[in-house]
């Protein structure tokens, strides 16, 4: 499945993402702790059985718990947060931060700026 502004043969791709306002309304994300997150973005690419999937996603504040079903890749591309896993290990990420989650990771978030992200879930 593409949802790409452009595909090339068998290449989809997404331009300026960086500043990108055609986005698709995902909602809120569940498991609130505080405030409320909405997130949107564009899928790019979701294969056989959702994997890999991969798009860009923005996320306003808001701090929520999350559980990552997948090993996801994300590459921030603007906004602040903190990630804190449940055995305390933290994250902080900003602009051309790259994380790769690993499958099973449960944890919260915390979104201070908006977050924009480019992600690979695999």
């Amino acid at each position: 499945m593409f949802d790409s502004n452009t595909t090339v043969g068998t290449t989809p791709y997404l331009e300026d993402v960086s500043r990108r306002t055609d986005l698709v309304d995902w909602g809120v994300q569940s498991d609130a702790i505080e405030g409320v997150s909405h997130s949107s973005g564009r899928l790019l690419f979701k294969g056989p059985n959702n994997s890999p999937e991969t798009g860009l996603w923005v996320c306003t504040p808001g701090r929520w718990r999350l559980s990552i079903p997948r090993d996801e890749l994300c590459h921030f591309i603007a906004g602040e947060a903190t990630y804190r896993h449940d055995d305390g290990e933290v994250i902080e990420v900003r602009a051309n931060t790259l994380v790769l989650f690993p499958a099973g990771w449960t944890g919260e978030c915390n979104v201070r700026e908006t977050l924009r992200n480019v992600y690979m879930l695999a």
